[in-house]
């Protein structure tokens, strides 16, 4: 078979690609703005919190650090009953966790300033105080998560019958 016109052969009409618009990436803070918001101020409230626990409570010289111990353990009690109230009982606003979860809560309790202090026992030449502080913060914030949650689970499910 031969073909009329070998120099020119037409190709099935094809379409031409559609082009979308084009759009921006959008930003990883696009809609976070608020979140970002309640996070700094309910770190600065606890922040606030801390430094002024740490002024009516301050550390003599190679002592233990009471005023942070504390911070730090009442701050993961609380945490753990607020995690029950806010899974368990109560559909808090979407701002609630972020603000105080994570804002007040984190910046209340402190992993630096714990860190920072036994750094000063142990350079001052207090090693037992450093280590045992060390240790005490480690279980008691355990415990005291622990113990705020199961506590506010007995009670609300006393509260039940």
């Amino acid at each position: 078979m031969t073909v009329p016109h070998p120099e020119r052969v037409d190709e099935p009409d094809t379409p031409a690609p559609v082009r979308l618009p084009t759009r921006k990436a959008a930003s990883p803070w696009h809609g976070q703005g608020s979140v970002v918001a309640m996070v700094a101020l309910g770190g600065a409230v606890g922040a606030t919190a801390r430094y002024a626990a740490a002024q009516l409570w301050p550390v003599q010289e190679g002592g233990f650090p009471w005023a942070i111990f504390w911070v730090n353990v009442v701050g993961c009690a609380v945490i753990g009953a607020f995690m029950v109230v806010i899974t368990d009982v109560w559909a808090a606003h979407r701002l609630v966790r972020p603000f105080f979860g994570t804002g007040v809560l984190g910046g209340f309790t402190t992993f630096s300033t714990y860190a920072v202090d036994i750094q000063k026992l142990l350079d001052a030449g207090h090693p037992g105080t450093g280590l045992g502080y060390l240790a005490a913060t480690l279980f008691a914030a355990l415990a005291a998560v622990w113990l705020a949650v199961t506590a506010v689970r007995r009670a609300l499910a006393w509260r039940k019958r």
